[in-house]
């Protein structure tokens, strides 16, 4: 088991992981509209498929919501 650490929070998991893997593993809401940081930079989305997770990531699920007036 790896440990990484998935928005501030400790999560051991199995290696090899990608991005995609970890989004299902970690029952995302709405994942069509969450942005994926992988250790302070964004992953594409068209990358996550391919973006392998290794020990000590850290991982932070963004929403970015609309609002004000």
């Amino acid at each position: 088991m790896a440990k990484i650490y998935v928005n501030g929070d400790v999560k051991e998991v199995n290696l090899p992981l990608s991005v995609s893997e970890l989004i299902s593993q970690s029952d995302v809401q709405q994942p069509e509209m969450v942005s994926v940081q992988v250790n302070e930079e964004f992953a594409e989305r068209e990358d996550w498929g391919n973006i392998q997770i290794s020990e000590g990531d850290y991982i932070d699920f963004l929403y970015f919501m609309g609002g004000g007036m």
